[in-house]
């Protein structure tokens, strides 16, 4: 059975494969595959453990804290990221807990590298 292809225009056999039809290969970044590894996942739980499962910037009520003990959606942020120095990603010195709001600050830039260190 024939059918008309959408990438050349031509008429194809439907079990053709056109040599125009683009590649959709997905991109994986080293630091995409790093948090995939069991290390990723161990050093993770580790740090929320070291931290109490708690946002450290609520717990010191800065940047508008809603409530101060928060330990829902807890996150281990890279507060070096990944991208700037990959050697850092373990480092118990580079990682802390921050709630799912904090944690986007900390990503804008909103909240400080060196704040981020003074609290860890």
């Amino acid at each position: 059975m024939l059918k008309s292809c959408v990438y050349c225009g031509d008429i194809h056999d439907r079990k053709y494969v056109c040599d125009k039809k683009p590649n959709k290969q997905k991109v994986i970044s080293k630091a995409d595959k790093f948090r995939w590894t069991k290390a990723w996942q161990n050093k993770r739980k580790y740090i929320r453990d070291r931290d109490r499962h708690m946002c450290q910037v609520c717990l010191r009520e800065l940047y508008n804290t809603q409530q101060r003990y928060n330990y829902t959606n807890i996150q281990v942020h890279h507060v070096v990221p990944l991208v700037e120095d990959f050697s850092k990603r373990l480092d118990d010195s580079n990682l802390i807990s921050v709630c799912t709001y904090h944690h986007s600050m900390a990503e804008r830039g909103e909240i400080s590298r060196e704040e981020l260190f003074n609290i860890k």
